[in-house]
């Protein structure tokens, strides 16, 4: 069944784009993806534009936030990132996520731990400057690239963050943030999670004051992690196009941290852009089943073992434990080509998830891989500019046009 979807999608594509079916037929095998020259080509002329990274995490889990052992500039076998990598991949723009969990929140930690997270990010980007340049615009993240480096930006990984309070939203702002994930985990006051019970069934007032006021200061919206319901309530408030900045097609695999087709059909009329999650669990139906299971396995170990340490130890005994199906890259493809067919080629993007998770895709394991993804668009039939879109010029136009709403805001004020 999921060959003769695939395949479907290719006879689509090569509709649109002139190619008669016997070539897009050939190009829909699900084997290993080889890099040709002309894919090389492709990705080089481009750059890949990441909706979310979790390195700061990492690096948090790590212990080391003055990176003093771990040395971006080398080989990080236990990270999926690094900079020899990240310039083998062509990243030339990334959304650093400084994430602290849900719990924090309950511990009353929540914007010192994530304060943490942004000067992690920050002294990171200090660390290597001859890499690295925060970015804060739609136009700082072309100067930056055109200067040969990767333009860094900050999103803040859940609404718990901010504490109730639209003061603490305008302070991450000044610090650099460029988007907030509205929920994590688990609901907050304000607005419903996708992997928690509906409480407020969308968000209540306050969270509806918390997206117009992330309009008025130019930060995205971040639809990821909350429930469907809170998805279409936000899309009915903001005046800006939005972002999914790691999150796949609930069609494809039914994880409620998926997108629904209804949803993605009002993405496309916002304007905003759904970025695909390489998580293992998001994309394949097996894997969306399994990774509904560990949810409720991490809860459950979460409340027995309250020390960071032993817990992380508990999960990886029950990983290893309960192992599923890892997919590959043929999957996220997969995801990419419905969201086209739903939603259309300029409401896709790439939001990976790299260090945010502990299983990838086959030929995806990590940053330095994004050409193989040029190269599978080619074989299905995608030509150069939507291959482009595609990687990241969809990313940069929604941060353009929510600069663009946020100074139409002022002149209207």
């Amino acid at each position: 069944m999921m060959r003769m979807f695939v395949l479907g999608g290719v006879l689509l594509a090569a509709v649109s784009l002139g190619l008669n079916a016997d070539e897009a037929a050939k190009k829909s095998l699900r084997g290993t993806v080889l890099l040709t020259d002309e894919g090389r080509r492709v990705h080089e002329a481009g750059f890949v534009f990441d909706g979310h990274n979790d390195v700061p995490w990492r690096i948090f889990e790590l212990d080391d936030l003055s990176f003093r052992n771990i040395d971006l500039r080398k080989p990080q076998p236990k990270m999926h990132t690094d900079i020899p990598r990240l310039r083998k991949g062509n990243v030339g723009a990334q959304f650093w996520s400084a994430y602290v969990p849900s719990s924090t929140a309950r511990q009353g930690t929540a914007i010192k731990d994530t304060l943490r997270q942004i000067d992690i990010i920050r002294r990171m980007v200090e660390t290597y400057p001859d890499t690295f340049e925060m970015a804060y615009s739609a136009e700082d993240v072309e100067r930056i690239r055109l200067g040969g480096k990767i333009a860094s930006l900050i999103g803040v990984e859940g609404g718990h963050s901010i504490d109730n309070s639209l003061a603490v939203l305008r302070m991450y702002h000044r610090l650099g943030v460029r988007y907030m994930t509205l929920t994590h985990s688990e609901n907050t006051d304000w607005a419903d999670s996708a992997t928690d019970k509906a409480r407020h069934h969308g968000l209540t007032k306050f969270g509806e004051e918390v997206v117009r006021e992330m309009n008025r200061l130019g930060m995205l919206v971040d639809i990821s992690h909350i429930s469907a319901e809170t998805m279409r309530h936000v899309l009915k408030v903001t005046k800006a196009p939005v972002i999914a900045s790691h999150s796949s097609a609930f069609a494809l695999a039914d994880h409620p941290r998926n997108v629904p087709d209804d949803v993605l059909k009002l993405v496309k009329a916002n304007g905003g852009v759904i970025m695909v999650n390489f998580y293992s669990g998001f994309i394949t139906p097996e894997g969306a089943r399994h990774s509904r299971e560990v949810a409720k396995a991490y809860r459950s170990l979460r409340a027995k073992y309250p020390d960071r340490n032993d817990f992380r130890t508990a999960m990886e005994a029950y990983r290893k434990e309960h192992p599923f199906p890892s997919g590959s890259i043929h999957h996220v493809v997969d995801h990419i080509e419905h969201i086209i067919r739903v939603a259309g080629v300029d409401h896709v993007g790439i939001g990976s998830d790299y260090d945010g998770i502990d299983m990838t895709p086959k030929q995806l394991e990590d940053v330095s891989t994004y050409p193989l993804l040029t190269q599978e668009l080619l074989n299905r039939g995608y030509n150069q500019e939507q291959i482009h879109k595609i990687l990241g010029l969809n990313a940069l136009r929604v941060l353009r046009e929510a600069g663009k709403v946020a100074r139409e805001w002022k002149l209207d004020s």
